[in-house]
């Protein structure tokens, strides 16, 4: 053998390394939803070997953000109005579940924790920062939690989230608005009022759903 076999945890590093940077570009606008993409084109971009990044392709598709069609080959998925609004249920269930559970388990760091966070989320000055603070402070509260597949199913929600593309703080006030809806998630938590925690949080993405339906809204004029 010429070749020293290639360890497969390294192999899945590589795969897991690829993963992560498709999910970026799709965050970031580099890959937009039904720009068609090819392993070739992935694998130059990435200066990976294809294996990897073949490996990244079929956990998008089996994820539910890439779509293979006829004729048209691999596309980013570009999600329909229905699909966006089953989303936002989904997140009602899932995200007020963890607020619940949050006030029952969550330790005392924890709840530190979320407050820290939130003081980086009023400091920050644009739609960008907020929306990367604002994920981590959802993040934080999904393990606070203390539920492993409550845990799972928030992160494949979450990774479906970067398909919407425009953070709903480019609303306007709706960065402002976020803040009392985080507070009232965290004052219940301290309190350890779990339906008040629910509550707040099914709140909170209600009131995200609504202004994601105005920047759908605002897609369609432009179109």
């Amino acid at each position: 053998m010429s070749q020293p076999l290639t360890p497969p945890e390294d192999r899945t590093s590589r795969s897991e390394q690829a993963y992560q940077n498709i999910l970026d570009g799709i965050r970031e606008g580099t890959l937009k939803p039904g720009h068609r993409i090819t392993e070739i084109e992935i694998s130059t971009w990435l200066n990976m070997s294809r294996t990897p990044v073949r490996e990244a392709l079929r956990r998008l598709e089996t994820a539910g953000l890439l779509t293979n069609t006829p004729y048209s080959g691999m596309q980013i998925t570009r999600l329909g109005y229905q699909e966006v609004m089953e989303l936002y249920d989904m997140r009602v269930v899932l995200e007020s579940t963890a607020a619940g559970l949050a006030a029952k388990h969550a330790s005392d760091a924890e709840i530190y924790s979320l407050n820290e966070i939130m003081k980086r989320y009023e400091a920050a000055t644009t739609p960008a920062e907020q929306a990367r603070h604002n994920r981590v402070f959802h993040h934080a509260l999904a393990y606070a939690a203390h539920n492993r597949y409550l845990l799972k199913s928030l992160n494949s929600i979450r990774d479906s989230m970067i398909l919407l593309g425009t953070t709903t703080f480019e609303v306007e006030g709706r960065a402002q608005q976020v803040v009392q809806e985080h507070r009232n998630i965290i004052n219940a938590i301290i309190a350890r009022d779990s339906q008040a925690a629910t509550d707040a949080a099914a709140l909170h993405i209600r009131e995200a759903q609504k202004a994601r339906i105005t920047l759908l809204g605002e897609e369609l004029e432009e179109d």
